[in-house]
């Protein structure tokens, strides 16, 4: 169980390298191949989709492997081996470039999630159930320090090819060096035992039948909470790249910076999130990031400076950081062990779904809204009309906290502290708290 575990932080290191070599510039790979702001939001949408079906596969076809480190190691070998047709058939092809990167990118990412819910009920099997916050946060913590000095030095890389007018080679450095980290993942794998049979790991009932009859309504109504949560953020996510590189004309190492502080954000508040999780559940956790995150969309209509957008984007890492913990944690909490793997398909099908409605509203909304708002004598005109995408989807956050929140509840057996004591161990607040305390003890 200890070298599962260990297996599990390293596959976090090596898969934060394919994000912050990879995955994070695929956007700014298209749109160096002069992709449309609809073919964006297809990128977006698409593998995503297509991810999800995989995930369901997944799970059906989990009774043919011989357990479950076999399909996630098929799963994990796919992931290294698309990242070459990504970057060489838009090269051998530059006509179709944009829709071969979507079919790229859509292959890989079906290779990611069909390993999705097998890893997942791999690992929490190996961990006590009172421990997972603080291992998920320790190794999501690995995984954003990685990904922070990936992403630096890879805009550095492609700032640096960009001046000779070679961007195209600094992309197709960065995504060979994605796929050979899956492949020292997959070597990783090969060494860790399933400490389960296969029969024991998935109960055999349906999808439907699951979600009927066995789900709760705390589940129930969390995947719809969290679906609809995806359709709002996903409205602006996809189309930050563009505002950076397109509107604001920031080199690769800017737009970098911008991503990287994200990444820091949570690099310094994973773990606390994660322990505030364990200690106080993860509703209260999810209450407490999803009234926080409807407001940092909102701050592009205020500022175009560098400076001031890598501080939002860094209190938006922060914030993101535990939003993602709870929302992955929550669903562990309430569903049964031999249902982890249906539950874990189900809502990421659900996220998925929300996640490709929000990214091609988010599209169409670029084309409809007007450039600049006016009220009465006061007059906002941005850049573009990208920031104003960014606000609407700052609203339909807080909608979605405001109305569905109160729908599901805290599952384990938690400490209860007051509203006022419980926002003073938030992540940064609790870090100012003390800092006081011990000012005033000098």
């Amino acid at each position: 169980m200890a070298r599962g575990r260990r297996y599990g932080l390293r596959d976090g290191l090596c898969q934060a390298v394919t994000q912050g070599a990879g995955e994070q510039y695929l956007s700014a790979f298209a749109l160096l191949l002069q992709t449309s702001p609809f073919q964006l939001g297809i990128l977006s949408a698409l593998p995503q989709l297509i991810g999800t079906w995989a995930q369901l596969l997944s799970v059906k076809v989990l009774r043919w492997f011989p357990d479950r480190k076999t399909l996630i190691l098929a799963g994990t070998l796919g992931q290294a081996v698309v990242w070459l047709p990504i970057v060489l058939l838009p090269w051998l092809f530059p006509q179709w470039g944009p829709w071969l990167v979507i079919a790229g990118a859509a292959g890989y990412f079906a290779c990611n999630h069909f390993t999705t819910p097998a890893w997942n009920t791999f690992i929490t099997d190996l961990l006590d159930p009172n421990q997972r916050g603080a291992y998920f946060a320790h190794r999501a913590r690995i995984m954003a320090v990685i990904s922070l000095l990936t992403l630096c030095i890879g805009g550095s890389f492609l700032t640096l090819w960009q001046q000779y007018e070679l961007a195209y080679i600094g992309f197709l450095t960065l995504f060979l060096i994605a796929g050979g980290a899956r492949l020292v993942s997959a070597r990783h794998l090969t060494r860790v035992q399933d400490p389960h049979h296969r029969a024991q790991i998935q109960d055999q009932d349906g999808f439907r039948r699951f979600l009927r009859k066995r789900a709760t309504t705390d589940f129930r109504w969390f995947v719809c909470f969290s679906g609809l949560m995806h359709v709002a953020v996903l409205i602006a996510g996809p189309f930050f790249v563009i505002y950076m590189l397109r509107d604001l004309r920031f080199s690769y190492w800017e737009y970098g910076g911008w991503l990287a502080a994200g990444i820091f954000g949570q690099f310094l508040t994973l773990n606390r999130w994660g322990h505030f999780g364990d200690r106080f559940g993860n509703k209260a956790l999810l209450t407490a990031t999803s009234f926080m995150v409807p407001f940092l969309p909102m701050g592009y209509l205020f500022s175009t400076n560098w400076a001031f957008l890598v501080t939002l984007n860094f209190l938006g890492g922060v914030t993101w950081a535990g939003l993602s913990l709870g929302l992955q944690n929550y669903v562990f909490d309430t569903v049964r062990p031999e249902d982890r793997a249906k539950a874990v398909a189900l809502s990421n099908t659900i996220n998925a779904l929300g996640w490709s409605l929000g990214a091609l509203t988010g599209s169409w909304l670029i084309h409809v809204l007007p450039g600049e708002i006016h009220i009465g004598w006061l007059t906002v005109a941005p850049e573009s009309n990208l920031p104003l995408v960014f606000f609407l989807s700052g609203c339909l956050r807080l909608l979605v906290s405001a109305t569905l929140l109160g729908t599901f509840h805290e599952v384990r057996i938690v400490e209860q502290v007051p509203q006022h004591r419980l926002m003073w161990e938030l992540p940064l607040l609790r870090s100012i708290a003390q800092f006081g305390v011990w000012k005033t003890d000098r």
